[in-house]
């Protein structure tokens, strides 16, 4: 048996270790920081790539560290943990390249919000390692905190606001995650992740604990994962600068709470013992709320981060409907929905960071003609747009067809109405927007100004949202390959786990 102890660590350190290096720098350091930003992003993407490979030959990546008697930190390179392994370091490295574009001559210190943007990223990737829920709960709460600072980055009182509205949510998600995780701990001892589950061995005298365990593990976790009623921090949030609003919604925080999600119900309790127990059900409801209840309010919102915030809202919790249908389908799904909604939101996002930067537009009703400004931006900002609605062959088709398919084939016909409704909704938030920016004539400051010439905004800007949206195209054209999203899940949901 072929064991690599060290190489989640040095994975782990890729971003830790810039990060640390980059608070001690001062502002005028640009070169020396830009450096470590992008060294960093890159040496991780080369490190993911040789353990990708590793595993696929047979290889064992386990790193292990005791904390405390009977207590390890525990990094584990499974099928699961490389898709979301492999995802924030594709997306880091890209948001890296946007940040440094977009932030570089901020007022604001810059080294400060490197410093935490790399913990941040160190910090999912450690949730994304964890080889068992001890390690996960302690790599989420240092997201929590990571994260706060770039939220507040600005200092302004919204952004304050919105700092204090955040941590108050997510710390009190966290004490609901630890109360869970301790509670069971107590019970069952060290708390690995199994493939099929660690619980339904247990006697029928603990089924009653595990549910209510449960509970507070998802509770802990839908705030993060922005499950309806704990989502209100989420479009506060959007106050914080567009690379920072990527991040939340495409990498780190949301996309954890849904990543742990399906850690809980599929390597902790076990997809068959949560469905014998009843707890698959409301899960799923509570995700169909979710997702029509953040398409709803989407409508309403003229501030464009705030739509995109809210269709995250809606988006997210495809994933915990995939987790929450009985079968390998749906699951399917739930799973590939984790990279296909990065690649999309991402996109939107930077071009909505684009529109703010380059030419002061941030509402949705002072977009008319932006195509005309900033063709290459709107055009990925299209391509993310329509694979949300669910257009194929974009990424979110297959999806929405998965979950769709999924459904039936579990005799949950309601998701095929709940996923119509959302594709709707979708369609009705995302259409005008792409009506105004390419059919309407121009009508704001910008279009009154002197007439562009050259690229429409800065290279590291725009290359980003363009790669992206590209990216999000290729992976639903190439759904089939064998080296697609898709295809991963597919391992994931055969309970083909790698070593």
């Amino acid at each position: 048996m072929n064991v690599v102890s060290w190489m989640p660590f040095w994975i782990l350190m890729s971003s830790l270790v810039p990060g640390v290096m980059i608070f001690f720098l001062s502002d005028h350091h640009k070169g020396l920081r830009t450096t470590l930003n992008m060294g960093g992003a890159a040496l991780k993407l080369i490190l993911i790539g040789f353990m990708v490979a590793g595993l696929l030959n047979g290889r064992i990546f386990l790193f292990s560290f005791t904390l405390l008697p009977g207590m390890d930190l525990v990094l584990h390179a499974d099928t699961m943990s490389v898709l979301i392994v492999a995802l924030s370091g594709v997306l880091w490295f890209v948001t890296t390249v946007y940040a440094i574009a977009y932030l570089e001559d901020s007022p604001q210190p810059r080294s400060r919000f490197f410093g935490f943007f790399s913990l941040c990223v160190s910090a999912t990737i450690g949730i994304a390692l964890s080889g068992n829920l001890v390690t996960f709960l302690i790599f989420y709460e240092l997201l929590t905190l990571s994260t706060y600072p770039l939220v507040v980055h600005r200092g302004t009182p919204d952004s304050m606001r919105a700092g204090k509205i955040y941590l108050a949510y997510t710390l009190t998600g966290g004490a609901s995650f630890l109360i869970g995780v301790a509670w069971l701990r107590a019970i069952v001892g060290p708390l690995a992740f199994v493939q099929g589950g660690m619980l339904s061995a247990w006697p029928v005298e603990f089924h009653g604990a595990f549910r209510v365990i449960f509970f507070f593990l998802i509770a802990g976790l839908g705030v993060k994962a922005a499950i309806i009623p704990l989502h209100g921090w989420l479009p506060k949030a959007m106050v914080a600068p567009a690379p920072v609003s990527a991040l939340l919604h495409a990498v780190a925080v949301v996309k954890v709470g849904a990543f742990g999600i399906v850690r809980v119900v599929y390597d902790v309790f076990g997809i068959e013992f949560a469905s014998q127990l009843g707890l698959l059900a409301p899960l799923a409801v509570a995700a169909a709320v979710t997702i029509i209840y953040g398409s709803a309010r989407a409508l309403s919102q003229d501030g464009l981060k705030k739509r995109l915030a809210y269709s995250t809202v809606s988006q997210v919790s495809y994933i915990a409907l995939g987790a929450g249908i009985l079968g390998p389908i749906a699951t399917i799904g739930g799973v590939v929905h984790l990279v296909h909604q990065g690649l999309m939101k991402i996109t939107l996002f930077f071009c909505a960071g684009n529109l703010a930067e380059t030419i002061g537009v941030h509402q949705v009703s002072e977009m008319n003609g932006v195509g005309r400004r900033m063709p290459w931006t709107m055009a990925a900002f299209t391509v993310g747009a329509l694979g949300m609605i669910g257009v194929p062959p974009i990424a979110g088709f297959v999806s929405k067809w998965y979950l769709g398919t999924g459904g039936v084939a579990a005799g949950a016909d309601w998701i095929i109405v709940v996923l119509g409704a959302s594709s709707l909704l979708n369609a009705m938030y995302f259409l005008p927007i792409l009506h105004r920016a390419w059919f309407r004539e121009p009508d704001g400051e910008w279009a009154r100004s002197t007439t562009q010439t050259g690229l429409e905004t800065h290279w590291m800007l725009l290359l980003p949202p363009v790669l992206t949206a590209l990216l999000s195209l290729l992976a639903g054209l190439l759904a089939d390959a064998p080296f697609s999203p898709l295809a991963w899940a597919r391992r994931i949901a055969e309970g083909e786990y790698l070593p």
